[in-house]
C-alpha cells in the first residue's frame, strides 16, 4: 500500500511539473498568435510613438517586429512608462519589453535577455550655458538644477553624480530635457544615444563637452523572471541575429553611434 501511495505521489508531482513549461509565455504567444511588447514610445531613436496615428517606430520597434516574424505571430505594442515598465512584465501585461538599461534594481523583479547594445550617460544643457558648464563637476554645485525622468536609470544616477545640486525628477509623459528647454532645469542627463538625437532636433541643446560618458551600461529586454523557457528562446534568437549582423544593420539605420 505504501508503494502504491508513493507511485501516486510521484505521478502527481510529475504531472505538476508539466504545466510549468506549458505555461511559458512562449507557449502563450504561439497559441495566441500575438507577441505583446511593452514600450514607452518616448525614447528617440529606440521607441517613438506617433500620437496622431497611435503607431510606433524606432530601433526597438524593428527588433520586436523581426522577433514576431520569426515566431510566426503578430506583434502588439502595449504602452507603458519607465516607472511601471518592470511591473508590467511581472503582472503579465506584456510578454517582453523593448530595450531597457540593465540594473540590479530591475533584476530583483524581472528577468533580462542577453545584451545586444551598450549605452553611456551624458549631460545636456542649453548652448547659452557653454561657458558655465564644461564638465561634470560644474553641474555638481549648489544652485544648479539637474533633471531626470522618473523610473529611468538616470533617476538614480542624477543623485549619485550631483549630490550637491538640486534634482528635478519628472514623470512621464513629461521628459527631463523639456525641463532644460523651458528653463526649469539647468541640465539633464540621458543616454548618449538619445542625446545625439536631441541635439540634432533642438538647436538650443548641447552635450556638455565632457571627455566621455559615464556609467557604460548594457541594454537588454525585460522578461518574466521565472520563465526560463521564454528567456532561453529570446537569447537563442538574439545570438542568431547577432551572428547575422541584424543588430549592426539596425544600429546604422537608426544612427545609434552618431556623434
Amino acid at each position: 500500500m505504501k508503494f502504491v501511495k508513493l507511485i501516486a505521489v510521484a505521478i502527481v508531482l510529475a504531472a505538476g511539473a508539466v504545466p510549468a513549461s506549458a505555461q511559458s509565455a512562449l507557449n502563450e504567444i504561439l497559441s495566441g498568435g500575438v507577441l505583446k511588447v511593452g514600450t514607452t514610445g518616448d525614447w528617440n531613436p529606440m521607441s517613438m510613438r506617433n500620437v496622431a496615428t497611435n503607431s510606433y517606430q524606432g530601433y526597438d520597434i524593428d527588433v520586436m517586429t523581426a522577433l514576431a516574424v520569426d515566431l510566426g505571430v503578430e506583434v502588439e505594442f502595449v504602452p507603458t512608462d519607465w516607472k511601471t515598465i518592470v511591473a508590467g512584465v511581472t503582472a503579465g501585461q506584456y510578454h517582453i519589453t523593448g530595450s531597457a538599461s540593465v540594473s540590479p534594481a530591475r533584476a530583483k523583479a524581472a528577468g533580462y535577455s542577453n545584451s545586444y547594445f551598450a549605452l553611456a550617460t551624458v549631460p545636456l544643457t542649453l548652448k547659452t550655458n557653454a561657458d558655465r558648464f564644461s564638465d561634470w563637476d560644474d553641474l555638481n554645485l549648489e544652485g544648479v538644477s539637474v533633471a531626470a525622468t522618473l523610473g529611468t536609470t538616470q533617476e538614480t544616477q542624477v543623485k549619485q553624480y550631483f549630490p550637491d545640486a538640486t534634482h528635478r525628477i519628472v514623470e512621464a509623459p513629461a521628459r527631463d530635457f523639456q525641463e532644460v528647454l523651458s528653463g526649469r532645469a539647468d541640465a539633464s542627463i540621458t543616454s548618449n544615444v538619445e542625446a545625439n538625437k536631441l541635439v540634432a532636433q533642438y538647436d538650443q541643446l548641447m552635450i556638455v563637452p565632457v571627455a566621455a560618458g559615464r556609467s557604460p551600461t548594457p541594454i537588454a529586454m525585460l522578461l518574466p523572471q521565472a520563465d526560463q523557457v521564454w528567456i532561453n528562446y529570446v537569447n537563442t534568437w538574439i545570438t542568431l541575429k547577432q551572428e547575422q549582423g541584424f543588430f549592426d544593420e539596425l544600429g546604422v539605420k537608426w544612427q545609434l553611434l552618431a556623434e
